[in-house]
């Protein structure tokens, strides 16, 4: 692998500011970077405060049941044994669980989180472990029942997973039976072109099919991808994990109002200083979620009690209270409190944020603050675009870049096709349309002395001749294009690959394209790519 940094333009200002710098943006996170003197600050900060969190051995033991069926492997037993002892740290990062996994940013966001926790503990000289916190809780069933594949023919084909009406259920509770998993599978392998990998990618991923959830599988196929590396797994939906966090839910809903005055002062602030928000802060907005009758409604506070938008449920603060102190699993996290929750359950270090998270966290920090907390560290996702070799001599042969790829090869390839016309027919074919304009206007003129009609006439019988000039040239186009058909197909190769529907490769294509054609070591070559926190996009040159 070759690997050449590829600094991306756009993404969210506020992210943007984070990663340069800029105080402007930085100081919504309190200067939290990824360097050495703050995650010292940051360790010894977790040590001070231990006794807020979450009782590490209970914690633990939630992890070990959960890890035990999804994940089971001697390095996360390992991990799990370093993180029950108090001096031990944690990076985490996390990202709802995606059909096959979901975008390849998934994989790459848990790389950062493992190498960051190894760089991590050398720094500090002691356990740092990494974690990723699947999103189960989460309701959006249709952003992540699909997937795409870049097929052997080399098209983008969309892979897509049918379930029972799912209402608002959390994708964790969602059950997929066997029936539903069997479109999907069939044509991944159909799609998947022979290597000798296949065999044992579609068995892996057959097997997560009988774990019966979309967030089982997700964990089943991310264990047996890094599991070996140690990272553990945490679904957010763990109705054990649900008891651990009672306590902390207690105190959202106590100080449920300043909270929600905190992030609104924030919201404002972010705007004042001309950036965009990238979550909703609404107003009477409760920032937490009640799972009633298996839905998850999202809570606002209306007229002194708590309830929905639709008014299906309606409680007083005590009656929601007690609620939690007897279902503590019906309760759930929005974007703004989740990473509130994860502070308290984790001895959180660092943690792993693609560009538009880290904005909406910048909406956080005066709630970190109100509830005696300090944001952690954060790091910036590493970010890849892979070009295989072929595709990189494609390239080379045409003269192009990544950054060509980006703004679209539509004008680039309309050059290159005129550059193919050696017989210069296109500059002959509109030389012979002027010609025949000039010689033909004048004679309109004089025919319009013999009888004024004939003007009108004349020009239309004009344009019907230029139009059959031009249906002409364009046959002739068509002719020449069929000739360069073998390159045509070259360059939507080149987009297909890079720049899929329009999206950056990592956030559209799944792994299992690159593991059925490189194997499961190609993972452990990514592993060696040096670590870069900085959020520069990266092309890995196969």
């Amino acid at each position: 692998m070759n690997v050449v940094p590829e600094p991306l333009p756009g993404g969210p200002a506020l992210a943007r500011g984070f990663m340069d710098n800029d105080e402007a943006a930085a100081h919504f996170y309190g200067g939290h970077f990824h360097m050495p003197h703050n995650k010292r600050q940051r360790a010894a900060w977790l040590d001070e405060s231990a006794g807020a969190r979450a009782d590490r051995g209970r914690l633990t033991q939630v992890l070990r049941a959960y890890n035990a069926k999804y994940n089971n492997h001697e390095a996360v037993r390992q991990s799990l044994d370093l993180l029950e002892r108090p001096e031990t740290l944690v990076v985490a990062g996390g990202q709802q669980s995606g059909l096959f996994t979901g975008p390849l940013l998934v994989i790459y966001k848990a790389v950062t989180a493992i190498l960051a926790a190894r760089e991590a503990s050398r720094e500090l000289d002691r356990p740092v472990v990494p974690l990723f916190w699947i999103a189960g809780e989460d309701h959006d069933w249709d952003e992540v029942n699909h997937t795409y594949v870049l097929n052997r023919s080399g098209e983008v084909t969309k892979l897509k997973i049918e379930a029972p009406e799912t209402g608002r259920s959390s994708v964790s509770h969602i059950e997929v039976g066997q029936e539903a998993w069997g479109q999907p599978l069939e044509q991944l392998e159909e799609l998947l072109q022979e290597s000798e990998f296949k065999a044992e990618m579609m068995e892996l991923m057959r097997t997560s099919a009988r774990t019966g959830s979309m967030s089982a599988a997700f964990a089943e196929i991310m264990g047996s991808l890094f599991g070996k590396f140690g990272l553990v797994l945490l679904d957010s939906a763990d109705p054990e994990l649900r008891r651990l966090e009672q306590p902390f839910f207690r105190s959202l809903i106590e100080n449920n109002e300043v909270l929600e005055a905190d992030y609104h002062r924030t919201a404002a602030d972010i705007k004042a200083g001309g950036f965009q928000l990238q979550a909703d802060v609404t107003e009477g907005g409760a920032n937490l979620f009640y799972i009633h009758e298996g839905a998850r409604l999202l809570l606002i506070k209306k007229d002194g009690v708590f309830t929905d938008r639709k008014g299906t449920v309606s409680f007083s603060r005590e009656e929601l209270l007690d609620l939690l102190d007897r279902h503590p699993e019906r309760f759930s996290n929005n974007v703004l409190t989740r990473p509130l929750m994860q502070d308290y359950l984790l001895p959180v270090l660092a943690t792993v944020l693609g560009q538009g998270e880290i904005s909406y966290w910048g909406i956080t920090g005066r709630a970190f603050g109100q509830m005696g907390m300090r944001m952690p560290l954060i790091i910036p996702r590493m970010s890849f675009t892979i070009v295989e070799g072929t595709l990189h001599k494609h390239l080379e042969k045409y003269g192009l870049a990544f950054g060509d790829v980006l703004e679209g090869l539509e004008e680039k390839k309309r050059r290159w096709l005129e550059a193919q016309d050696e017989l210069e027919l296109g500059r002959r074919f509109e030389e012979t349309k002027a010609a025949f304009a000039a010689m033909y206007d004048p004679l309109i003129e004089q025919i319009g002395t013999v009888q004024a009609g004939l003007i009108k006439l004349g020009g239309s019988n004009k344009e019907k001749i230029l139009d059959q000039i031009s249906f002409l040239q364009g046959k002739v186009e068509d002719a020449m294009a069929k000739q360069s058909e073998a390159a045509l197909r070259q360059w939507e190769r080149i987009e297909r690959s890079l720049m899929p529907l329009g999206r950056l490769q990592e956030r559209v294509y799944n792994i299992m394209y690159y593991l059925n054609r490189y194997g499961l070591s190609w993972l452990d070559e990514l592993m060696e790519i040096p670590a870069d926190y900085s959020g520069t996009h990266r092309i890995i040159y196969m």
